[in-house]
This record gives C-alpha cells, structure tokens and sequence, in this order.
C-alpha cells in the first residue's frame, strides 16, 4: 500500500474509532466518511463493508489483548492473570457497543471478516484458562468457547441501563464460578456476596 493510501487508511480507522465509540456499532457509515472529510467510496474502497470496518478495528485491540495474555501468563498467580485479563477484555469488547451479536455470529463463521479477530481473542483467553487449570484453580469442565460466551455476556450487561449497577457484582460471581479453587473464593457457608476478585 503507497504511503498515501496508508495515511488515508489510518486517518479513516481513527475517525471510525471515535464514531463507534461514541455511536456504538450501527454507526452511520455515511457519517464516518463526512466526519473524515472523504467521499462515501473512498470508505467502501477501503472497508467494503461494516464488518470489515469493524474488523479493522477489533483486530488492533483483540491484538493487544492476546499480546496481554502472553505477558499476564508470565505472572505468578494463574487467577489473577486470569481475572485481570477478562476485567480489560470485556472493557474493551464493551467499548464497542452492538458488535456483540457480530463478535457471537462470527466466531462460528470463517467467512465473516470478524471470524480471525474473534478466534484470536478466543485463543488468548484459552491460553490463559487452561494455565488457571493446570494450577488447579479453574473449573476443568469449561474452555475457549466457553469463556469467549462469557466476555460477550458480561460486555452486553455492562451495556444495558437498568444492569449496570450490578456489572461488577455479575462478574464477581461469575470470576468465583470459574475459579473456584482460588484462595479467598466464597464457598457454600461464606459470607453472602463476598467477592473474591483481587484488585487490579
């Protein structure tokens, strides 16, 4: 790609980013482009549909989260690695409000442009989940594709109005459901509503 075209690319991703951030998925594509100050075709010449779109920019940051895991395993709790890992991954797949039902469809889809980005964030998680399992902290009768459903669940409470309030209290009692063999886990008996989730 001439240096040009690279800048144009860039400059559309960045205007993309703060428009889907601000506007959730379903963003106007028409108002990317006016935002950017480029023609309609412009955008389609680069990103010839929504999803490539989305893929573009999923794929940096699903990047940085699997170059996160590799750096969390490094770590010598299994669980926090673990938990610290899923708090960024659902912020992040929050960030992109809509695109869940996208990331959910398409990671069963090898045709979808989402199909690689998704099975990378799968895979970085799974990486991590089976290291939490090898310690024997995490529950054995769960893996990727589980853990992968729970990222998406817990980014779409996070995103509805009336959940928001118990988001964090969710995730604590599903951190304590897949990690039950970490010290400090509620227990039948425990404390109700204990949280075993060690701060960041």
């Amino acid at each position: 790609m001439r240096a040009d075209a690279r800048k144009n690319r860039d400059h559309l991703l960045a205007i993309a980013r703060s428009t889907v951030l601000e506007q959730g998925a379903q963003a106007s594509l028409r108002d990317i482009a006016r935002r950017a100050e480029v023609g309609l075709g412009t955008l389609y010449r680069h990103f010839p549909t929504r999803e490539a779109l989305l893929e573009a920019l999923l794929r940096a940051d699903f990047d940085t989260l699997a170059c996160r895991a590799d750096e969390l395993a490094q770590a010598g709790d299994p669980a926090r690695s673990l938990v610290t890992w899923l708090h960024e991954a659902i912020a992040v797949t929050h960030g992109f409000s809509g695109a869940i039902a996208l990331m959910v469809a398409a990671i069963a889809d090898e045709g979808s442009a989402l199909h690689a980005s998704c099975v990378t964030l799968r895979a970085a998680g799974t990486r991590l989940l089976r290291r939490a399992q090898e310690d024997g902290v995490a529950r054995r009768d769960i893996d990727g594709n589980d853990l992968f459903a729970l990222i998406s669940a817990l980014a779409w409470l996070a995103d509805q109005p009336p959940l928001v309030p118990r988001a964090d209290h969710l995730f604590d009692v599903i951190a304590d459901a897949i990690l039950p063999g970490r010290p400090g886990t509620p227990h039948a008996g425990g404390a109700p509503g204990g949280s075993a989730v060690q701060p960041r």
